[in-house]
């Protein structure tokens, strides 16, 4: 009779071939984890219920390291495309969950963001429905890649569009900026350095929906500011509206450690990666109601109204310094934190 053998403490090459080992780590810990009707029929994809018009985005998470100060890649991979197709003005379903793992990983480590996967799930409302596991060999990877495809359906409430945001509109942030970015350097190899910083990565999609169900029309456009930051978004924003955005520095909020951080390491925080707060572009005349009704929420508690969309300087950004000056925040040029998400 076949006796199920335990599982080898690091993934081997065989985990990967479509055989018996596949199914074992397939088995013991993915459909285990994540067993839900959908997942249960085991097919090449998934059979799910959805109605009218879908909201579908798709990401690969290749941070380094994996595990790092307030999580890990794998609650990372839930959080970014869960808050993708919330961005969208969507309501987040399902997921689908694909694992590209470099030959060697402990086993702990995967059982680890497997479990953190779950949880992030859960909390954020999706199920897991479909996905694919590949094993690559030892020095071709780099210990773990995760793809995540969301899939939702279109918020009743919302109109978020591009075509919508106008002159006199508001800028606000849902929290403090660049704790994410900063997390990950302070425990990248070589550039370590004291700090109990944590990334702020967390599920975004109730906050949008609460939002759009109290504010509908007045929320314009929806961003979360990751790779390029604050200054990437609000650069996009002001080149594909054709309008200026203006900024203040005295605004923006940042915690104490990140702004020394990033003063200690010669980076601007508005260009450091995020992975917990949106952008909200939302009309004038309901902002102050919109930005209170944002700090009353457990995701928003820390929101700040940040600049404005003007008619002048179109398509570029303006800062107003604390000291009174003013300046162009052109958007990332280059590199500047690599493998951040």
């Amino acid at each position: 009779m076949y006796s199920k053998p335990k599982l080898p403490d690091s993934i081997q090459l065989a985990h990967g071939s479509g055989g018996l080992m596949t199914r074992e780590l397939l088995d013991e810990i993915v459909f285990t984890t994540f067993q839900n009707p959908y997942l249960e029929q085991k097919h090449d994809g998934a059979i799910v219920p959805l109605e009218g018009p879908v909201v579908i985005s798709t990401d690969s998470f290749v941070v380094s390291p994996i595990f790092f100060r307030g999580g890990n890649i794998g609650e990372l991979a839930v959080h970014g495309t869960v808050n993708d197709v919330a961005m969208c003005g969507g309501i987040p379903k399902f997921l689908s969950l694909s694992f590209i793992i470099e030959e060697g990983l402990p086993t702990s480590d995967f059982l680890k963001i497997v479990h953190s996967i779950k949880v992030a799930a859960d909390a954020s409302g999706v199920q897991i429905v479909t996905g694919d596991t590949k094993v690559v060999e030892s020095g071709k990877g780099d210990k773990i890649f995760i793809n995540t495809t969301g899939i939702g359906s279109p918020h009743p409430k919302g109109r978020i569009a591009m075509e919508h945001v106008t002159v006199g509109d508001q800028v606000l942030v849902s929290g403090p900026i660049a704790a994410h970015g900063m997390a990950i350097l302070s425990e990248r190899e070589g550039l370590e350095f004291e700090s109990e910083i944590q990334s702020d990565t967390t599920n975004l999609n109730h906050l949008v929906d609460d939002l759009l169900q109290n504010f509908g029309p007045a929320i314009h456009l929806l961003r979360d500011p990751t790779r390029g930051g604050v200054s990437g978004v609000c650069s996009e924003i002001a080149q594909d509206s054709d309008l200026g955005v203006v900024l203040r520095e005295t605004d923006f909020p940042i915690d104490p450690q990140v702004s020394a951080a990033c003063e200690i390491l010669g980076l601007d925080p508005l260009y450091v990666a995020n992975e917990g707060i949106l952008c909200a572009i939302v009309d004038g005349n309901d902002a102050s109601e919109i930005l209170s009704f944002m700090k009353g929420h457990a995701k928003g508690s820390k929101a700040a109204c940040i600049g404005a969309i003007v008619e002048e300087h179109p398509g570029k950004v303006v800062m107003e310094s604390s000291i009174g000056g003013k300046r162009i925040v052109t958007p990332l040029i280059g590199e500047q934190l690599p493998r951040i998400c």
